[in-house]
């Protein structure tokens, strides 16, 4: 990743609000090491206290969140801040879920595990759009992660699950009882 010009950034607080603690201190670390002034929240609670105090000028926020939705962060930071520049994190990544981060006010959504040049990318991308990802999840993981997702809806059901993905019940337990692809 080629060196950022801050004397065209005269903001440089971020926000990352992460519940995994280990990947958010990893993050939070990289993106200080490039020149951001970051704050770091582990639930939703803390990270709109975080925007109340002060909006900052970026956010990392992740979907899922102890205490609710990454997306209340999102959407309270765009009303704090409009011009704030927000990317969404997550490992259950889905459309209806990407589009609703974008009307909120996330310039971009990423599944995890994301390294810090690709959301350093997102975050500073200007009208072009960003380079795709040099390992983006293969479609057998993607279609694992959105059945996950749906079966984790259905409160863990099996039955609900399989309904729902219009799939016969049988295969979908075999399908869970796999290892995640890569």
């Amino acid at each position: 990743m080629d060196a950022i010009d801050w004397s065209k950034i005269e903001d440089r607080s971020l926000i990352v609000v992460e519940d995994d603690q280990s990947f958010l201190n990893r993050l939070s670390r990289a993106l200080e090491s490039r020149g951001f002034d970051v704050k770091t929240a582990d639930n939703v609670d803390d990270g709109l206290a975080l925007v109340r105090e002060a909006p900052p000028a970026f956010a990392v926020v992740d979907m899922r969140l102890n205490g609710g939705n990454g997306l209340q962060v999102i959407e309270a930071l765009s009303e704090a801040r409009p011009g704030a520049r927000a990317v969404v994190l997550t490992g259950y990544g889905n459309l209806a879920t990407a589009v609703t981060a974008v009307k909120l006010g996330a310039i971009d959504y990423l599944a995890k595990p994301a390294d810090a040049d690709d959301v350093v990318a997102s975050l500073l991308a200007t009208g072009e759009k960003a380079a795709p990802p040099e390992n983006p999840m293969s479609a057998d993981r993607v279609r694992w992660e959105h059945i996950q997702r749906v079966y984790e809806l259905c409160n863990r059901n099996v039955s609900e699950t399989a309904r729902r993905l219009n799939m016969h019940r049988r295969t979908l337990q075999r399908i869970l009882a796999k290892r995640a692809p890569r």
